[in-house]
């Protein structure tokens, strides 16, 4: 090319007919693809969630809102309000309260870790399940696994990093 372009209208008339690079990567990004709903035989979604040392396995299926914790009510296995409200946060997030059944079965750590478990869980199913509930979701910070654990006691110490008491006499 030997034409020089001083302007942005002599760029338009070099470049002639030829359609804007930026209208093609617009268009591109308004049609996303959303992966394909992972569903078994009989209409559930699993998903596997993990918080500290508990790990959960969770199915989700369209229901009256029911959550079943290894073989028990969420009433009777998470007695504390907070850990009820826990695992309802995915389903608040997604506009989905009261959508779905869940059954859990939840091992390992205490009853903190499990309801932070099962929640990482119902949040992974939904996605699977309605994969457009992903940005939601994901907004709300529940499907990053927390991957925080209790560090470990080392020798010569009292914990993890207390050491004994000192005493000079």
């Amino acid at each position: 090319m030997s034409t020089e372009t001083h302007s942005l209208e002599d760029l338009k008339q070099v470049m002639g007919d030829a359609p804007a690079a930026g209208a093609e990567g617009v268009e591109a990004v308004a049609e996303v693809v959303l992966p394909e709903p992972k569903i078994d035989d009989l209409g559930r979604s699993y998903a596997t969630g993990k918080r500290k040392n508990s790990i959960a396995r969770v199915w989700i299926k369209p229901g009256n809102g029911k959550v079943t914790i290894n073989g028990r009510d969420q009433e009777t296995y998470f007695a504390r309000p907070v850990l009820r409200l826990i695992i309802r946060q995915p389903f608040e997030a997604a506009e989905r309260v009261d959508g779905y059944d869940v059954i859990a079965t939840v091992k390992g750590g205490g009853l903190s870790g499990q309801a932070g478990a099962v929640r990482h869980g119902i949040s992974k199913a939904l996605t699977y399940y309605e994969p457009a509930l992903r940005a939601p979701l994901k907004a709300g910070g529940f499907m990053t696994r927390d991957s925080r654990v209790v560090e470990r006691k080392k020798y010569g110490r009292a914990k993890a990093r207390r050491s004994f008491q000192f005493s000079k006499r």
